[in-house]
């Protein structure tokens, strides 16, 4: 699965913004998705994940009530609404995808397959 993340930026805090990430390459809804995020000299930490058919989604605590995670299989597409955003919550956001929830779940170790990367940052 190659996956291209897009729609990072800047955003005052309070602001919000929504992250997409678009699959090819295999069949989308035959893999659990998820988000994680990474600032330097941290270890990537994980925001929230999806099931196959959208319907179980799980959140960091750092994050519940704020983000949200969903996913479009039609057009092969999963989304990260952020709402509510804290400076805390600037870093590089990867999409990533693998056939068990589990393991995007307990990653980042283990997942198959991660996008590129995008750049959020939320300013005071």
């Amino acid at each position: 699965v190659q996956l291209q993340a897009s729609g990072g930026g800047l955003v005052q805090a309070g602001g919000s913004l929504r992250l997409s990430c678009a699959g090819s390459g295999r069949t989308f809804s035959n893999y659990a998705m998820g988000w994680f995020r990474q600032v330097p000299g941290k270890e990537r930490e994980f925001a929230g994940a999806i099931s196959r058919s959208g319907g179980v989604t799980y959140y960091a605590d750092s994050v519940k009530g704020r983000f949200t995670i969903s996913r479009d299989n039609a057009k092969n597409t999963v989304y990260l609404q952020m709402n509510s955003l804290k400076p805390k919550d600037t870093g590089v956001y990867y999409c990533a995808s693998d056939e068990s929830i589990s393991t995007v779940r307990g990653g980042p170790a283990g997942i198959a397959y991660w996008g590129q990367g995008t750049q959020v940052t939320v300013s005071s």
